[in-house]
């Protein structure tokens, strides 16, 4: 029995408009509108497995494939009345790619294929209109020039512009057929000056030619970017399908348009229908920003009747996708047809606004809303804005493209971009007359886009909106000048490097850098999270230090403090003085009366911060670093001491002067006695404090410091300095509970590695307890537990359990001591080549290595649970925040997850997700 013979070629009518991994995103909808009755051009497409196939062999079309397109031709033929070649009546086709995840612009499309000398005089015979045939002609010659011959932009666009400019025309529509004729034989010329061949006459010459060229657009630089940026996976698209249709033209006169639109406003989420369209135009004329588009509202005044089933198809594209759509169309003699449609690409704030709102209109449930928008994308809503309170006047104004506000350095081309920002880490702003899908990756490196050309549906727009970036489009007074990498805006010139800030949500532009504000959040956010909080296992906490961080991490949702810092508490002005007091003491006694100092400082650091949370918990880390990390470095102090030296010199010569000089006055009464710049005896005592400190700190001196005297081992030979630590927190809740405040304070014993330590240490936690308790009339609410960061604490979680209340998971050090890498040399070196080379998929640093730290932690849950089936077990490291890792925390059954305040919402989103998809499994 024979296989039977592969299919790569599905006709629209017949595709399965589910399977976008075989027929990509728009090839399964084109079949999808074809199938539910939406006026879409006949056409078919080549699948996936096709573009593999090629790809896989060295760029050699699979056996068959040619065959079946030839087969579709002819179908399409029969439908349109149409010949393929023919020269009377010919059929025009378009080649676009599409995978499986829209990638806007990435990837290649030729438009009005099957045109030669021969059929455009069949265009002139069939339109009577000599300049729309010409105007498709030219169009066809140079995408096909630069898509399937690799000819670069410029050398089309260079006598293109030059004719325009001789003929006085600023805008492509006010060229004459005589000019456009013109402009079509200059492109056959260059086609042949740079191929060195004549332009493909064959129209399945040309289609052979084209398939090939978008089928290997799929590996190329621009594809291959922005998968890489987007972390798009073979699992999640693998390889382009190419889509063969009929062309439709909006180029043919007054009677014709061409669009795009979105069934909601992709910057904001509200519920009105947006877009924009040009009347006589080509699709391509839309979003390359060759002529500024017209808003969709205008299009019910000019076509009322075309608008009327615009609004329908809006509706019917909604209601059948459960989802925003992203739609193309064209008008051709006041018929309306549907070119391709996918899920809108929006920024954060409007997929919020879009996820409460069509759970509201019954179309998705909680948990699709939910599920619709990812985690990381949340931080598109903590970008800061202009403030308000700022006076300034805008320099430019151009379109509302994508929110938020950013101030960067210009520069004028992606690759100088990139450049750039390998040398130097400030922000940039790439500003470009319209940008192209070969900028992909200046838009990776910048703050922020704009442009002087093109709508809210440019490639600038999609692509900054998809990102999350500010975008200002078609801010028309700016004349840009790439070549002298300069810029006008009537007499002002903006010069590579020079400051501006510019405002997506308003679209105004600014010299310099404007004062921006923190994001706030919006009711549909609050309304999102609660849904995601009811379904999360996972409670989410934040690492905070202080009262105002308290106060920001509630705002973001935080459920508890999960990481309080002791020793960022001492680290300010005031209070440093009296830590190095302590640090520098030789005697106990010396030590103990500045940590007495330093005792009510901490007690009421504790009060508010327990107070502010109230009445979720807090857990407060005892000290970490080693202590040495508080004192000047070695040779900060060496070169201070050479100073004052220097200084105890000089100040004895100004007084040996001015004594000198007052001996003199007493003797002829001319000369004044000079003022003495101050007393030596201060430098003296200076002097000897900074040798103090200098000895102090070569004493604790260590090889590395990170491995040796911190944490529980500082607390252990230097008990009283803990000691005043737990007072501080036992009396502070003993406060809160006096004053009818809930608490739950927490103890949180660093760097431990044997359950000997946490003895140790809870003996004098048990002692201070029964003080504070005889002292304060009251017994302090509180748990006491330790931080898991050492490989050997994982392996004896048994041991430890005995002994905590809790357990929370410091990833950074656990992973700093699994992989045996310092986190600061691991990333400055040879990460990145790990990374790039594969050996490590990821940054172990950023997203938790669950096969190996992943499976010490699991393996300390399952001996910690074992000792106390409910103990509390979380983690406070960075992972604590990102998505992967989150999953991965409730898969083995954390309780917690604390990070960052700015991320807390995003841990709550990835809490739910990681809940909703272990029950879709």
């Amino acid at each position: 029995m024979t296989d039977p013979v592969k299919q790569y070629v599905y006709s629209f009518a017949e595709g399965d408009g589910h399977n976008k991994m075989l027929l990509g995103g728009k090839g399964a909808n084109l079949c999808e509108m074809t199938q539910i009755g939406l006026n879409v051009p006949p056409g078919f497409t080549i699948t996936t497995e096709a573009c593999l196939a090629y790809l896989e062999s060295g760029n050699t079309l699979p056996d068959g494939v040619m065959k079946e397109v030839r087969e579709q031709m002819t179908t399409l033929e029969k439908l349109t009345g149409k010949g393929f070649g023919d020269a009377h009546n010919p059929l025009l086709v378009s080649v676009r790619s599409g995978s499986a995840i829209s990638m806007p612009g990435m990837m290649d499309t030729i438009l009005n294929l099957g045109m030669n000398s021969d059929t455009l005089q069949g265009e002139i015979e069939q339109t009577g209109d000599e300049r729309f045939a010409y105007d498709a002609y030219r169009r066809f010659i140079q995408l096909f020039g630069k898509v399937a011959l690799g000819i670069a932009d410029e050398h089309f666009d260079e006598p293109f512009e030059s004719i325009k400019k001789r003929e006085g025309v600023k805008e492509d529509v006010g060229l004459s057929a005589d000019n456009l004729k013109e402009i079509s034989e200059v492109f056959l010329e260059v086609v042949h000056g740079q191929t060195g061949r004549p332009f493909p006459e064959n129209p399945y010459e040309q289609l052979d030619l084209a398939i090939k060229a978008v089928l290997g657009s799929w590996s190329g630089k621009r594809a291959v970017d922005y998968r890489r940026e987007f972390g798009i996976t073979p699992d999640m698209a693998n390889g382009t399908a190419v889509n063969i249709c009929t062309m439709v033209f909006g180029n043919r006169g007054n009677d014709c348009a061409t669009g795009v639109a979105f069934t909601r406003n992709p910057g904001t989420g509200e519920n009105i229908f947006y877009g924009e369209y040009l009347v006589n135009a080509q699709g391509e004329d839309v979003v390359a920003g060759i002529r500024t588009p017209k808003p969709i509202a205008q299009m019910r005044e000019e076509m009322p009747d075309i608008y009327r089933q615009l609004e329908e198809l809006r509706s019917k594209l909604e209601t059948h996708y459960t989802e925003i759509q992203d739609f193309e169309f064209t008008i051709e003699k006041g018929i309306l047809y549907c070119l391709q449609t996918r899920n809108g690409k929006m920024n954060t704030q409007a997929m919020v606004r879009t996820s409460v709102e069509l759970v509201a209109e019954g179309l998705i449930n909680k948990e699709q809303a939910l599920l619709r928008i990812a985690p990381e994308s949340l931080e598109q809503m903590l970008f800061p804005r202009l403030d308000p309170r700022a006076d300034v006047t805008p320099l430019a104004t151009g379109l509302p493209a994508s929110p938020g506000a950013a101030c960067g350095h210009v520069v004028f081309d992606a690759d100088r971009a990139v450049a750039q920002k390998s040398v130097n880490s400030r922000p940039l702003i790439l500003l470009r007359e319209e940008t192209k899908p070969e900028d992909i990756h200046g838009f990776f490196v910048s703050e922020a886009i704009l442009t002087s050309r093109g709508g809210k549906t440019s490639h600038a727009a999609v692509v900054a909106r998809g990102m999350g970036k500010p975008c200002v489009a078609g801010a028309d007074g700016i004349e840009v000048d790439v070549a002298a990498r300069r810029a006008h805006i009537g007499d002002v010139v903006i010069k590579e490097g020079d400051i501006i800030t510019i405002d997506g949500t308003s679209g105004n532009v600014y010299l310099g850098a404007v004062p921006t504000v923190e994001a706030e959040f919006s009711e549909e956010l609050k309304t999102l999270l609660g849904w995601a909080d009811e379904r999360a296992d996972l409670k989410v906490m934040a690492n905070a230090d202080i009262p105002e961080d308290a106060e920001r991490a509630l705002r973001y949702g935080a459920m508890g403090i999960g990481l309080c810092r002791t020793e960022r508490m001492f680290n300010a002005a005031e209070r440093l003085p009296i830590v190095l007091e302590m640090i520098v003491s030789d005697t106990l006694e010396q030590r103990q009366a500045a940590l007495d100092k330093l005792l009510p400082i901490q007690r009421q650091d504790f009060i508010e911060l327990f107070t502010t949370m109230a009445p979720n918990p807090v857990t407060v880390r005892l000290l970490d670093p080693p202590i040495h990390e508080f004192l000047p470095s070695e040779n900060q102090l060496l070169d201070d001491l050479i100073q004052l030296k220097h200084l105890k010199d000089t100040m004895r010569g100004s007084e040996v002067l001015s004594a000198t000089l007052s001996l003199l006055s007493n003797i002829n009464g001319k000369i004044a006695p000079i003022q003495q710049l101050a007393d030596s005896s201060l430098v003296d005592e200076a002097i000897e404090k900074k040798e103090a400190i200098l000895k102090k700190v070569r004493s604790l001196f260590e090889v590395n410091p990170m491995l040796g005297h911190r944490g529980v081992r500082l607390g252990i030979t230097f008990p009283e300095i803990y000691a005043m630590q737990i007072r501080a927190v036992l009396e502070a809740a003993c406060a809160c509970q006096k004053a009818g405040v809930e608490v739950h304070p927490e103890i949180m014993i660093p760097q431990v590695c044997t359950s000997e330590e946490l003895k140790s240490i809870k003996v004098h936690v048990e002692a201070i307890r029964k003080e504070v308790e005889l002292s304060e009339g009251v017994a302090p609410i509180f748990r006491f537990g330790t931080m898991m960061e050492v490989v050997r604490a994982c392996m004896r979680a048994d041991e430890l359990a005995q002994e905590a209340d809790f357990f929370s998971f410091g990833t950074n050090d656990l992973t700093q001591a699994t992989f045996s890498f310092s986190r600061e040399d691991a990333e400055n070196k040879f990460l990145p080549m790990y990374n790039e080379a594969g050996i490590l998929q990821d940054n172990p640093f950023e997203v938790l290595d669950a096969n190996g730290v992943g499976k010490l932690m699991k393996l300390a849950v399952g001996w910690g649970r074992g000792v106390k089936p409910d103990m509390k077990i979380g983690i406070c490291g960075e992972h604590g925040g990102h998505p992967a890792s989150i999953r991965f925390c409730h898969k083995i059954g954390l309780s917690y997850v604390s990070c960052s305040g700015p991320r807390v919402p995003i841990a709550r989103l990835a809490a739910a997700h990681a809940a909703l998809l272990e029950s879709t499994q």
